[in-house]
């Protein structure tokens, strides 16, 4: 059915946002993930909704998980486990996939081991399609305007703090070992290694944050999804050394609701700047709460899948297939693009 749309990993802390998001904007999600007890809870408080059970490991319950439906939202990390198992199951239904993967080498392998398939098949695959990575992607491409290239892009993240869910966690570690506890670059037009300790630097962020100290080349997923389809050879992004060291700190709590749809207290801007010779130009976002800010994305990605409203197919970025600077304008009920 056009309107049914299963969200993988339904019962974790993004996944939960997501299924939220998706009954507001009136969709009928089904709800999967590994533990069908989990999932019978979570369907008992929107009245009952469809819970399909399914593992990564197993490709027949991926299937009958998607049996029927529209599209499927993969929010289940590690992606390094569960990406290729779920996009293989939606390319198989023929059925668009959407992930919210912040993990690099996981948006990375999308890209590379999937992009032909997806493409044959017609079917739009968008890895990425959350703060990290989607939403950087969006206002780097809004930013570059009538610019086919630039010589730089800067993405700044100033959070006034993060907790991080045990998913985070997870995803890191995996992100980590791949990568044997080197560090990552996007210079000179592709990823590159490295083992430079990390740089602080002043940013100056659009009030409120003001300046603040932020961790230079503290690389996300938007060094796989910016290059993806823009002319960028130098692509950096930054962190605030507040919740680097929250994210660092294995005694940091997990986000806990500090409203009504159970956001928590962070606040956040997406600070972006691309150089093109001498000039600049610049694009910041505000809003609040990381995770709970990743469904209106992810949702708002399936919705213009669903009505055609998309400039590709096959694995693609979010600043690649759909209007990035309408994209934007669709979220102002929970994002101030400025």
């Amino acid at each position: 059915m056009q309107n049914t749309v299963v969200v993988y990993g339904a019962t974790g802390h993004t996944g939960r946002f997501i299924v939220a998001e998706l009954v507001e904007r009136g969709f009928v999600p089904i709800l999967s993930g590994r533990d069908a007890g989990r999932l019978e809870v979570l369907a008992k408080e929107y009245d009952g909704l469809t819970v399909r059970p399914a593992t990564a490991d197993d490709p027949d319950s991926l299937d009958r998980a998607l049996d029927g439906a529209a599209a499927v939202i993969n929010a289940a990390g590690p992606f390094a486990v569960t990406a290729g198992p779920v996009v293989e199951a939606a390319l198989r239904a023929g059925i668009p996939y959407v992930d919210v993967a912040a993990e690099i080498e996981a948006n990375a392998d999308m890209f590379a081991n999937y992009a032909k398939a997806a493409a044959e098949a017609g079917v739009a695959v968008v890895p990425a399609m959350a703060f990290y990575g989607g939403l950087g992607d969006l206002l780097v491409s809004a930013a570059m305007g009538d610019w086919t290239t630039a010589d730089e892009a800067h993405i700044a993240y100033g959070l006034t703090s993060w907790h991080p869910t045990p998913g985070t966690r997870s995803a890191g570690a995996i992100s980590h070992d791949r990568r044997a506890g080197r560090r990552l670059r996007f210079s000179d037009g592709r990823l590159q290694y490295h083992d430079d300790q990390p740089v602080q630097e002043a940013w100056s962020f659009p009030e409120p944050l003001g300046v603040r100290q932020v961790i230079a080349e503290f690389t996300m997923a938007d060094v796989v999804t910016i290059p993806s389809h823009l002319q960028i050879p130098e692509v950096r992004t930054y962190m605030s050394v507040e919740a680097a060291k929250d994210l660092s700190d294995e005694s940091t709590p997990e986000p806990v609701a500090a409203d009504g749809k159970g956001r928590s207290d962070q606040t956040f801007a997406v600070d972006v700047r691309v150089r093109a010779g001498d000039i600049e130009r610049r694009l910041t976002a505000h809003g609040q709460d990381i995770y709970a800010i990743t469904a209106p994305l992810a949702v708002e990605a399936v919705h213009r899948i669903l009505t055609g409203r998309t400039r590709t197919t096959g694995v693609a970025s979010a600043g690649s297939i759909f209007h990035a600077e309408d994209f934007l304008q669709a979220l102002a009920p929970v994002l101030s693009v400025k």
